[in-house]
């Protein structure tokens, strides 16, 4: 009597039998059925292939139907597979397309869901200003000067609408800001006596290469990523925005997306990622300033501090207040606890058409440097709120400036192709990188011991501290790279381009 498989009801050329349920199988049949469910078919208990029994029994040929002994019986047979083929095609073309047209009115509604919550926000947004403006005239009492005053009214998303009004700096923030620097100093003349252990050696970061490359991070609708930074404590958690309006946090050891925010209504040019929480700032030419919980991916304040676009950001070694710049030619230090600005300055020299590009503080905390788009760089005290110095040399719009953790150095970038490094001491250029000619420069970043310095921009560039001598030159990125950062120790360099993607570089 013939076995037959139980699963094909055919004569099995290698018979097996299961020992849950006492079937006879073909081991090809069974074997595939067992890796992608793991029971036996029949019975539906649980069944390794180690399980299964071999059958002894005599090879059986198998005659050939007689529909196959003549060549147009043959090729009678290619012509029924072609065109069931053909016809699987058709069906697999018939439902992509209806696919096709299901996302495109999916997305179309989000859109214009999108559309119809920004404009209600707006609205919104609008009353409840006009509605601040008019309390004041109604006689209600408004809080002193530096006490934080509550939320008149939560935006969309949960941001509390702040007041404009400058707060002042009071004596104790002004104490405070100096007992930091004070401690700053100190620990940074003990650190800049050695180099850390485990700094990465200027001959390992020549060997740099690609790590990985994650194009998934931000809107492939609107492609680009503006800005980057990396989490100060834990070097893992990558921070950057992209001209889809939104933020993202990335994990780089488990390569997963960790939050997504979203609030800014234009592109986000520049963000922060605390040094000591999970916490992000972001700045965007909506003219707002974010503070965000990462955890929940939902925004802490709201601080209205310019009425222009944002293009500087920079926060405070206290972590606790951060500095902004805008083409509305005044730079602006407000409260990321409250939301509260707690001074706006003009600069005095931004005339006419003359606007605010970037801001940076210096690692101690009571000076800063800003850019401007009329090639200066020019050094401000923080608590006398008075242009100390400004350097002159570029000849376009400085676009990155970057203090080095010694607080002996600057370097600025501008839209003339060079890199300038600056002695604050000596407070005069000391080296200038000269670029090729058309060489874009986005950003310019000191590692944690001010050992190196890398410039992104055509191509993304790590060079050798006071030697300023070329290491490594990374050329993956199809479009202009607009941020780079190194990880812990350099163990890693990240950047960002417009090309979409976050690369990581390293050994």
């Amino acid at each position: 009597m013939a076995l037959c498989c139980a699963i094909s009801n055919e004569v099995p050329e290698h018979p097996v039998v299961s020992p849950t349920s006492g079937s006879i199988f073909e081991r090809r049949l069974i074997e595939k059925y067992i890796i992608e469910n793991g029971v036996d078919p029949i019975s539906g208990k649980e069944l390794t292939v180690e399980q299964l029994i071999d059958v002894k029994t005599t090879p059986i040929v198998k005659p050939k139907p007689p529909s196959a002994t003549s060549i147009p019986a043959i090729l009678k047979t290619l012509q029924d597979e072609w065109d069931a083929v053909m016809l699987h095609s058709f069906t697999l073309r018939q439902q992509l397309q209806t696919a096709r047209q299901e996302l495109s009115h999916a997305l179309y509604q989000h859109d214009a869901a999108c559309r119809v919550i920004g404009r209600l926000t707006k609205e919104v947004t609008a009353a409840r200003e006009a509605l601040a403006t008019l309390k004041p005239q109604a006689g209600i009492a408004q809080p002193p000067a530096g006490i934080p005053q509550p939320a008149i009214a939560v935006e969309a998303g949960g941001v509390a609408n702040q007041p404009t009004e400058q707060a002042g700096m009071t004596p104790e923030i002004i104490k405070k800001l100096q007992d930091k620097a004070t401690v700053l100093t100190q620990e940074r003349k003990r650190r800049g006596r050695t180099v850390p252990e485990d700094l990465v050696s200027h001959e390992n970061i020549r060997s740099f290469h690609t790590l990985s490359s994650h194009p998934g991070l931000h809107s492939a609708s609107i492609p680009g990523i503006l800005s980057l930074d990396i989490h100060g404590a834990d070097t893992s958690k990558i921070l950057t925005g992209g001209n889809d309006r939104n933020a993202t946090v990335f994990n780089k050891d488990t390569e997963q997306v960790v939050a997504v925010l979203k609030g800014h209504t234009k592109k986000v040019t520049r963000v922060i990622y605390h040094p000591d929480e999970d916490v992000v700032i972001t700045g965007s030419p909506d003219t707002t300033i974010r503070v965000w919980d990462v955890s929940t991916s939902q925004p802490m304040q709201l601080i209205r501090a310019h009425s222009a676009a944002v293009t500087g950001l920079s926060l405070h070694p206290t972590g606790d207040y951060v500095l902004s710049t805008s083409t509305d030619q005044h730079w602006a230090f407000s409260d990321i606890r409250t939301g509260r600005l707690l001074t706006k300055v003009a600069d005095q020299g931004a005339t006419g058409g003359i606007a605010l590009t970037t801001a940076q503080f210096h690692p101690d905390g009571l000076i800063f440097g800003i850019g401007t788009s009329d090639s200066q760089v020019k050094i401000w005290d923080l608590k006398e709120k008075s242009n100390l110095r400004f350097f002159a040399g570029h000849s376009g719009p400085i676009t990155a400036i970057s203090f080095s953790e010694n607080g002996y150095y600057l370097a600025t970038a501008a839209d003339d192709a060079c890199v300038k490094l600056w002695d604050l001491r000596k407070l005069k250029n000391i080296k200038t990188l000269q670029l090729d000619d058309n060489y874009e420069i986005a950003d310019v970043c000191f590692d944690q011991s001010g050992t190196y310095l890398a410039v992104a921009g055509t191509d993304v560039r790590v060079y050798l501290c006071k030697q300023w001598q070329e290491l490594r030159v990374f050329n993956d990125h199809t479009a202009l790279a607009t941020g780079v950062r190194f990880g812990k120790h350099a163990q890693y360099i990240a950047s960002t381009s417009m090309d979409r993607t976050l690369k990581f570089y390293g050994l």
